[in-house]
């Protein structure tokens, strides 16, 4: 399926009449009946009934309508804050990270740029407080972060949830089923980043345990979470809790969710300045 193809549907839909279509859509007639042929032949379904003096939607055909509107939408909403990129600086997109974000990210910019190529990415590593003073200096065009965040000078759209995982060793007996229990942490030795540079990880990780009635053992904190898989997967109850992280990362180590499940939601935070369209685009493709 082709956005061509969806244009062309949409405009005959609302016109319904194939040559005032191709004259809106400043093309050939024939084109236009052409491609919602195969639109119509690719989707299996039938979208117009046509005589020799009209044009109908089917019922298939009004189903669809707003569909295709909606994904029209969302396609000039990803071109225009493609242009504003390439046209403010050269087509670099700065970007504040946050541990986990990375396949979320790379996804979204494979995404725009189908529009523009030669998008160009700067990630910035950084506590949620410095994100947030990089965003007011103009430093920074977005930031993905765990939040809540306090700034209301800034826009802030939640994006996604993710649940929060316990990787500990593999051989460890909370590792034998699909989640470990809450209650398990307190048999755990709990290695966990700096509160400065994930505060939403800590907050609802302590608000678990509470609502559980544990508090777990604390260790050494987490610098890098690649040396501390290394470590985890050579210790006896050693673990930490992440966010965004899927799969088993390395033989010894395995990620389990939390039971009952703990979500920490995900936002782009990004300056005043940036246009709706410009921040809804953003969000389309980092959904």
């Amino acid at each position: 399926m082709e956005v061509r193809q969806l244009r062309y549907f949409v405009a005959v839909a609302e016109e319904l009449h194939f040559g005032r279509a191709a004259e809106r859509l400043h093309v050939a007639q024939p084109a236009v009946s052409q491609q919602v042929g195969r639109l119509e032949r690719e989707l299996g379904v039938r979208l117009l009934e046509r005589t020799s003096r009209r044009v109908v939607l089917t019922g298939d055909g009004r189903r669809l309508l707003d569909e295709a509107r909606a994904a029209l939408s969302a396609v000039d909403r990803v071109r225009a804050v493609a242009a504003d990129l390439a046209a403010g600086r050269a087509g670099v997109l700065r970007v504040g990270t946050t541990p986990g974000a990375g396949p979320r990210l790379s996804r979204a910019v494979a995404r725009m740029r189908v529009d523009v190529p030669d998008l160009a990415v700067a990630l910035v590593d950084g506590t949620v407080a410095a994100h947030v003073a990089a965003l007011r200096a103009g430093e920074l065009d977005i930031a993905l972060v765990r939040g809540p965040v306090s700034a209301r000078d800034l826009q802030a759209r939640e994006v996604w949830r993710e649940p929060m995982q316990v990787m500990l060793p593999a051989a460890h007996p909370a590792a034998a089923g699909p989640t470990v229990p809450i209650t398990a942490l307190a048999e755990l030795t709990l290695r966990l980043p700096d509160r400065g540079s994930d505060p939403a990880l800590h907050d609802a990780l302590q608000a678990a345990c509470r609502a559980a009635g544990i508090v777990p053992g604390t260790g050494r904190p987490v610098r890098s979470l690649e040396d501390a898989a290394v470590e985890i997967g050579m210790s006896r109850d050693d673990a930490t809790i992440v966010s965004g992280c899927g799969g088993e990362p390395m033989p010894g180590v395995a990620v389990r969710p939390l039971a009952p499940l703990v979500e920490v939601p995900g936002l782009v935070l990004a300056p005043p300045r940036t246009s709706p369209s410009c921040l809804d685009a953003l969000v389309t493709a980092l959904a």
